[in-house]
Protein backbone atom coordinates (compact mmCIF):
# COMPACT_ATOMS: atom_id res chain seq x y z
CA UNK A 1 0.00 0.00 0.00
CA UNK A 2 1.38 3.36 -1.01
CA UNK A 3 2.47 5.69 1.79
CA UNK A 4 0.15 8.63 2.33
CA UNK A 5 1.80 12.04 2.51
CA UNK A 6 -0.15 14.77 4.23
CA UNK A 7 0.73 18.20 2.85
CA UNK A 8 -0.18 21.18 5.01
CA UNK A 9 0.52 24.37 3.06
CA UNK A 10 1.46 27.49 5.00
CA UNK A 11 -0.67 30.01 3.14
CA UNK A 12 0.70 32.94 5.15
CA UNK A 13 4.24 32.00 4.12
CA UNK A 14 3.10 31.70 0.51
CA UNK A 15 1.63 35.20 0.60
CA UNK A 16 4.83 36.57 2.15
CA UNK A 17 6.99 35.02 -0.57
CA UNK A 18 4.76 36.49 -3.27
CA UNK A 19 4.80 39.89 -1.56
CA UNK A 20 8.56 39.74 -1.04
CA UNK A 21 9.42 39.63 -4.74
CA UNK A 22 8.21 36.18 -5.81
CA UNK A 23 5.00 37.45 -7.40
CA UNK A 24 5.32 35.12 -10.41
CA UNK A 25 5.81 31.95 -8.36
CA UNK A 26 2.47 30.42 -9.34
CA UNK A 27 3.32 30.62 -13.05
CA UNK A 28 5.81 27.77 -12.71
CA UNK A 29 4.56 24.53 -14.28
CA UNK A 30 7.60 22.41 -13.44
CA UNK A 31 9.18 22.10 -16.87
CA UNK A 32 12.69 22.07 -15.28
CA UNK A 33 14.13 24.48 -17.86
CA UNK A 34 15.57 26.53 -15.01
CA UNK A 35 17.52 23.57 -13.60
CA UNK A 36 18.86 22.71 -17.04
CA UNK A 37 20.18 26.18 -17.92
CA UNK A 38 21.62 26.96 -14.46
CA UNK A 39 25.41 26.57 -14.58
CA UNK A 40 25.58 26.13 -10.80
CA UNK A 41 22.95 23.37 -10.61
CA UNK A 42 24.20 19.77 -10.68
CA UNK A 43 22.62 16.53 -11.89
CA UNK A 44 22.80 15.09 -8.38
CA UNK A 45 21.28 18.10 -6.59
CA UNK A 46 19.46 20.23 -9.19
CA UNK A 47 17.77 23.52 -8.44
CA UNK A 48 15.63 25.65 -8.60
CA UNK A 49 12.78 23.41 -9.87
CA UNK A 50 12.37 21.38 -6.68
CA UNK A 51 12.44 24.47 -4.46
CA UNK A 52 9.94 26.23 -6.72
CA UNK A 53 7.53 23.32 -6.20
CA UNK A 54 7.99 23.37 -2.42
CA UNK A 55 7.41 27.13 -2.37
CA UNK A 56 4.25 26.79 -4.50
CA UNK A 57 2.88 24.35 -1.95
CA UNK A 58 3.77 26.68 0.92
CA UNK A 59 6.11 24.11 2.51
CA UNK A 60 7.86 26.68 4.66
CA UNK A 61 10.04 24.45 6.83
CA UNK A 62 11.18 22.36 3.90
CA UNK A 63 12.13 25.19 1.57
CA UNK A 64 13.76 27.44 4.20
CA UNK A 65 15.90 24.56 5.46
CA UNK A 66 17.09 23.77 1.94
CA UNK A 67 20.66 25.09 1.41
CA UNK A 68 20.02 25.26 -2.35
CA UNK A 69 18.23 28.62 -2.05
CA UNK A 70 21.62 30.05 -0.98
CA UNK A 71 23.61 28.34 -3.74
CA UNK A 72 21.85 30.49 -6.34
CA UNK A 73 23.68 33.74 -7.16
CA UNK A 74 20.71 35.23 -9.03
CA UNK A 75 22.44 35.68 -12.38
CA UNK A 76 19.05 35.64 -14.13
CA UNK A 77 19.72 32.86 -16.66
CA UNK A 78 16.76 30.84 -15.37
CA UNK A 79 14.48 33.86 -15.59
CA UNK A 80 15.56 34.62 -19.14
CA UNK A 81 14.85 31.07 -20.35
CA UNK A 82 11.70 30.38 -18.35
CA UNK A 83 8.89 29.75 -20.90
CA UNK A 84 6.22 30.80 -18.40
CA UNK A 85 7.84 33.94 -16.98
CA UNK A 86 7.92 32.45 -13.47
CA UNK A 87 11.20 34.27 -12.69
CA UNK A 88 12.83 31.59 -10.50
CA UNK A 89 15.72 33.91 -9.63
CA UNK A 90 13.36 36.45 -8.12
CA UNK A 91 11.51 33.72 -6.23
CA UNK A 92 14.80 32.50 -4.77
CA UNK A 93 15.61 36.06 -3.75
CA UNK A 94 12.27 36.24 -1.97
CA UNK A 95 12.92 32.91 -0.27
CA UNK A 96 16.28 34.15 1.00
CA UNK A 97 14.62 37.25 2.46
CA UNK A 98 12.01 35.09 4.17
CA UNK A 99 14.76 32.81 5.53
CA UNK A 100 16.54 35.78 7.10
CA UNK A 101 13.30 37.01 8.66
CA UNK A 102 12.50 33.51 9.94
CA UNK A 103 15.85 32.55 11.48
CA UNK A 104 17.06 35.89 12.79
CA UNK A 105 16.78 37.20 16.34
CA UNK A 106 14.82 39.12 17.40
CA UNK A 107 12.35 38.30 14.65
CA UNK A 108 10.42 41.56 14.90
CA UNK A 109 13.53 43.45 13.75
CA UNK A 110 13.78 41.12 10.78
CA UNK A 111 10.23 42.07 9.83
CA UNK A 112 10.79 45.78 10.46
CA UNK A 113 14.02 46.11 8.48
CA UNK A 114 12.38 44.44 5.47
CA UNK A 115 9.27 46.62 5.64
CA UNK A 116 9.68 50.03 3.95
CA UNK A 117 6.86 51.42 6.09
CA UNK A 118 9.05 50.94 9.16
CA UNK A 119 12.01 52.82 7.68
CA UNK A 120 11.16 56.17 9.37
CA UNK A 121 11.17 54.48 12.78
CA UNK A 122 14.43 52.63 12.06
CA UNK A 123 16.10 55.89 11.03
CA UNK A 124 14.61 57.82 13.93
CA UNK A 125 16.47 55.68 16.49
CA UNK A 126 20.02 56.70 15.45
CA UNK A 127 18.86 60.24 14.61
CA UNK A 128 17.74 60.77 18.20
CA UNK A 129 20.68 58.87 19.67
CA UNK A 130 23.41 60.83 17.92
CA UNK A 131 21.38 64.04 18.08
CA UNK A 132 21.33 63.75 21.88
CA UNK A 133 25.06 62.99 21.91
CA UNK A 134 25.73 66.07 19.79
CA UNK A 135 23.49 68.29 21.91
CA UNK A 136 24.85 67.17 25.28
CA UNK A 137 28.41 66.39 24.26
CA UNK A 138 31.46 68.43 25.26
CA UNK A 139 31.65 72.14 24.66
CA UNK A 140 33.11 73.20 21.32
CA UNK A 141 36.92 73.29 21.31
CA UNK A 142 37.10 71.64 24.74
CA UNK A 143 38.95 68.55 23.52
CA UNK A 144 41.01 70.09 20.72
CA UNK A 145 41.23 73.83 21.49
CA UNK A 146 41.63 76.08 18.48
CA UNK A 147 40.60 73.45 15.93
CA UNK A 148 37.36 71.96 14.71
CA UNK A 149 37.57 68.24 15.40
CA UNK A 150 34.76 65.72 15.56
CA UNK A 151 35.72 64.78 19.12
CA UNK A 152 34.80 68.32 20.19
CA UNK A 153 31.15 67.47 19.55
CA UNK A 154 31.06 63.65 19.55
CA UNK A 155 33.29 62.31 22.36
CA UNK A 156 35.33 59.35 21.14
CA UNK A 157 35.01 57.20 24.32
CA UNK A 158 31.21 57.44 24.12
CA UNK A 159 31.19 56.55 20.40
CA UNK A 160 33.49 53.59 21.04
CA UNK A 161 31.32 52.31 23.88
CA UNK A 162 28.19 52.74 21.78
CA UNK A 163 29.47 51.05 18.63
CA UNK A 164 31.20 48.19 20.41
CA UNK A 165 28.01 47.55 22.38
CA UNK A 166 26.05 47.63 19.13
CA UNK A 167 28.57 45.23 17.58
CA UNK A 168 28.08 42.86 20.50
CA UNK A 169 24.33 42.88 19.94
CA UNK A 170 24.83 42.25 16.21
CA UNK A 171 27.18 39.32 16.89
CA UNK A 172 24.66 37.84 19.33
CA UNK A 173 21.89 38.21 16.76
CA UNK A 174 24.01 36.52 14.09
CA UNK A 175 24.98 33.72 16.50
CA UNK A 176 21.35 32.94 17.34
CA UNK A 177 20.30 33.18 13.69
CA UNK A 178 23.10 30.87 12.55
CA UNK A 179 22.29 28.38 15.31
CA UNK A 180 18.65 28.27 14.20
CA UNK A 181 19.71 27.94 10.58
CA UNK A 182 22.13 25.07 11.25
CA UNK A 183 19.45 23.22 13.23
CA UNK A 184 17.08 23.61 10.28
CA UNK A 185 19.73 22.33 7.87
CA UNK A 186 20.33 19.31 10.09
CA UNK A 187 16.60 18.64 10.32
CA UNK A 188 16.44 18.88 6.54
CA UNK A 189 19.09 16.20 6.11
CA UNK A 190 22.40 18.10 5.93
CA UNK A 191 25.01 16.08 7.82
CA UNK A 192 28.29 17.63 6.62
CA UNK A 193 30.72 19.00 9.26
CA UNK A 194 30.03 22.67 8.64
CA UNK A 195 32.87 24.02 10.79
CA UNK A 196 35.42 21.78 9.08
CA UNK A 197 34.18 22.94 5.68
CA UNK A 198 34.25 26.65 6.48
CA UNK A 199 37.89 27.34 5.42
CA UNK A 200 37.37 25.95 1.93
CA UNK A 201 34.00 27.66 1.65
CA UNK A 202 35.43 31.02 2.70
CA UNK A 203 38.16 30.61 0.07
CA UNK A 204 35.45 30.11 -2.57
CA UNK A 205 33.59 33.19 -1.39
CA UNK A 206 36.76 35.28 -1.19
CA UNK A 207 37.40 34.73 -4.89
CA UNK A 208 33.70 34.59 -5.85
CA UNK A 209 34.57 31.50 -7.87
CA UNK A 210 31.02 30.19 -8.01
CA UNK A 211 29.69 33.62 -8.93
CA UNK A 212 32.18 33.71 -11.79
CA UNK A 213 30.63 30.48 -13.09
CA UNK A 214 27.31 32.25 -13.68
CA UNK A 215 26.90 32.58 -17.40
CA UNK A 216 25.69 36.13 -17.96
CA UNK A 217 26.66 38.37 -15.07
CA UNK A 218 30.34 39.21 -15.39
CA UNK A 219 29.66 42.85 -14.54
CA UNK A 220 27.87 41.93 -11.31
CA UNK A 221 30.76 39.61 -10.45
CA UNK A 222 33.14 42.57 -10.24
CA UNK A 223 30.54 44.67 -8.47
CA UNK A 224 30.05 42.06 -5.77
CA UNK A 225 33.77 41.34 -5.41
CA UNK A 226 34.76 45.00 -5.01
CA UNK A 227 31.87 45.70 -2.63
CA UNK A 228 32.73 42.69 -0.48
CA UNK A 229 36.45 43.31 -0.13
CA UNK A 230 36.05 47.06 0.26
CA UNK A 231 33.56 46.51 3.06
CA UNK A 232 35.81 43.93 4.75
CA UNK A 233 38.73 46.37 4.56
CA UNK A 234 36.72 49.19 6.13
CA UNK A 235 35.43 46.92 8.88
CA UNK A 236 38.95 45.71 9.65
CA UNK A 237 40.38 49.23 9.86
CA UNK A 238 37.49 50.44 12.01
CA UNK A 239 37.98 47.55 14.44
CA UNK A 240 41.76 48.01 14.60
CA UNK A 241 41.51 51.76 15.19
CA UNK A 242 38.75 51.36 17.78
CA UNK A 243 40.56 48.69 19.78
CA UNK A 244 43.90 50.44 19.34
CA UNK A 245 42.52 53.73 20.59
CA UNK A 246 40.94 52.09 23.63
CA UNK A 247 44.28 50.44 24.43
CA UNK A 248 46.16 53.71 23.96
CA UNK A 249 48.11 52.39 20.97
CA UNK A 250 46.38 54.42 18.25
CA UNK A 251 45.73 58.16 18.41
CA UNK A 252 43.00 59.85 16.41
CA UNK A 253 42.44 61.69 14.19
CA UNK A 254 44.79 59.69 11.99
CA UNK A 255 47.28 61.60 9.89
CA UNK A 256 46.65 61.75 6.16
CA UNK A 257 49.85 59.73 5.64
CA UNK A 258 48.87 57.00 8.11
CA UNK A 259 48.95 53.53 6.46
CA UNK A 260 45.63 52.75 8.16
CA UNK A 261 43.99 55.85 6.70
CA UNK A 262 45.43 55.23 3.24
CA UNK A 263 44.23 51.61 3.32
CA UNK A 264 40.79 52.68 4.56
CA UNK A 265 40.44 55.23 1.75
CA UNK A 266 41.44 52.63 -0.85
CA UNK A 267 38.98 50.13 0.59
CA UNK A 268 36.22 52.75 0.63
CA UNK A 269 36.94 53.72 -2.98
CA UNK A 270 36.88 50.08 -4.08
CA UNK A 271 33.62 49.40 -2.28
CA UNK A 272 32.05 52.54 -3.73
CA UNK A 273 33.04 51.47 -7.25
CA UNK A 274 31.51 48.07 -6.57
CA UNK A 275 28.26 49.63 -5.36
CA UNK A 276 28.18 51.91 -8.42
CA UNK A 277 28.55 48.87 -10.69
CA UNK A 278 25.70 47.07 -8.93
CA UNK A 279 23.43 50.13 -8.96
CA UNK A 280 24.12 50.76 -12.66
CA UNK A 281 23.48 47.09 -13.44
CA UNK A 282 20.17 47.05 -11.59
CA UNK A 283 18.99 50.41 -12.91
CA UNK A 284 20.04 49.78 -16.50
CA UNK A 285 18.97 46.17 -17.02
CA UNK A 286 16.81 46.34 -20.17
CA UNK A 287 15.76 42.69 -19.91
CA UNK A 288 14.96 42.93 -16.19
CA UNK A 289 16.74 39.63 -15.60
CA UNK A 290 16.61 40.35 -11.86
CA UNK A 291 14.10 42.66 -10.24
CA UNK A 292 15.41 44.97 -7.55
CA UNK A 293 13.49 45.21 -4.32
CA UNK A 294 13.53 47.43 -1.26
CA UNK A 295 15.66 44.73 0.38
CA UNK A 296 18.35 45.22 -2.30
CA UNK A 297 18.25 49.01 -2.42
CA UNK A 298 18.35 49.49 1.36
CA UNK A 299 21.79 47.91 1.67
CA UNK A 300 23.28 49.51 -1.44
CA UNK A 301 22.07 53.03 -0.65
CA UNK A 302 23.10 52.90 3.01
CA UNK A 303 26.56 51.53 2.19
CA UNK A 304 27.08 54.17 -0.50
CA UNK A 305 25.90 56.84 1.94
CA UNK A 306 28.37 55.69 4.59
CA UNK A 307 31.27 55.91 2.14
CA UNK A 308 30.28 59.25 0.58
CA UNK A 309 29.67 60.96 3.93
CA UNK A 310 32.91 59.43 5.23
CA UNK A 311 34.91 60.99 2.39
CA UNK A 312 33.02 64.28 2.78
CA UNK A 313 33.65 64.38 6.54
CA UNK A 314 37.34 63.79 5.98
CA UNK A 315 37.70 66.54 3.37
CA UNK A 316 35.59 69.06 5.29
CA UNK A 317 37.61 68.45 8.44
CA UNK A 318 40.84 69.03 6.55
CA UNK A 319 39.42 72.30 5.24
CA UNK A 320 38.00 73.23 8.67
CA UNK A 321 34.56 73.82 7.16
CA UNK A 322 31.87 74.40 9.85
CA UNK A 323 29.39 72.09 8.10
CA UNK A 324 31.64 69.14 8.87
CA UNK A 325 29.75 68.37 12.09
CA UNK A 326 26.42 67.96 10.30
CA UNK A 327 27.95 65.70 7.66
CA UNK A 328 29.64 63.62 10.34
CA UNK A 329 26.35 63.35 12.19
CA UNK A 330 24.71 61.91 9.06
CA UNK A 331 27.73 59.62 8.67
CA UNK A 332 27.22 58.21 12.19
CA UNK A 333 23.51 57.67 11.57
CA UNK A 334 24.23 55.73 8.38
CA UNK A 335 26.90 53.60 10.09
CA UNK A 336 24.32 52.68 12.72
CA UNK A 337 21.84 51.69 10.00
CA UNK A 338 24.46 49.58 8.22
CA UNK A 339 25.88 47.88 11.29
CA UNK A 340 22.93 47.71 13.66
CA UNK A 341 20.54 46.23 11.11
CA UNK A 342 23.12 43.96 9.43
CA UNK A 343 21.61 40.66 10.68
CA UNK A 344 18.31 41.56 9.03
CA UNK A 345 19.51 43.13 5.77
CA UNK A 346 21.19 41.83 2.64
CA UNK A 347 24.47 41.99 4.51
CA UNK A 348 23.30 38.82 6.30
CA UNK A 349 23.65 36.97 2.97
CA UNK A 350 27.35 36.54 3.70
CA UNK A 351 26.72 34.42 6.81
CA UNK A 352 23.77 32.39 5.54
CA UNK A 353 25.37 31.68 2.17
CA UNK A 354 28.65 30.67 3.80
CA UNK A 355 26.94 28.19 6.15
CA UNK A 356 24.76 26.78 3.36
CA UNK A 357 27.72 26.28 1.04
CA UNK A 358 29.68 24.60 3.85
CA UNK A 359 26.71 22.32 4.52
CA UNK A 360 26.81 20.89 0.99
CA UNK A 361 30.50 21.22 0.21
CA UNK A 362 31.42 17.74 1.45
CA UNK A 363 28.52 16.14 -0.42
CA UNK A 364 29.50 17.82 -3.67
CA UNK A 365 33.12 16.75 -3.28
CA UNK A 366 32.02 13.17 -2.52
CA UNK A 367 29.87 13.12 -5.66
CA UNK A 368 32.79 14.41 -7.73
CA UNK A 369 35.13 11.71 -6.32
CA UNK A 370 32.52 9.04 -6.95
CA UNK A 371 32.07 10.16 -10.53
CA UNK A 372 35.84 10.14 -11.06
CA UNK A 373 36.18 6.64 -9.63
CA UNK A 374 33.38 5.40 -11.91
CA UNK A 375 35.09 6.98 -14.87
CA UNK A 376 38.36 5.22 -14.09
Amino acid sequence: MAETLLVQPDTKFLREVIGSGGADLKKCYQCATCSVVCTLSTDEAPFPRRQMLAAQWGLKDRVLSDPAIWLCHNCGDCTTHCPRGARPGDVFGALRREAIKYFTWPRFLGRWVNNPQMLPLLVLVPLLLFGALWAWGPEADSVYPGRMEFANQFPIPVLEALFFSLSGFVLLSFAIGMTRFVRALRAGGATAPILANLPGTLAEIATHRRFADCGAERTRYWGHLLTLWGFVGLAAVGTIVGLGHMAGLVHTPLAATSPLKIFANLAAAGSLIGVAILVADRAGDPLKRTRSTYFDWFFLIVLAGVIVTGFASQFLRQGQVPGMYLVYYVHLVLIFLLLGYAPYSKLAHFCYRTVAMAAVRERREAIMLENRSKGS
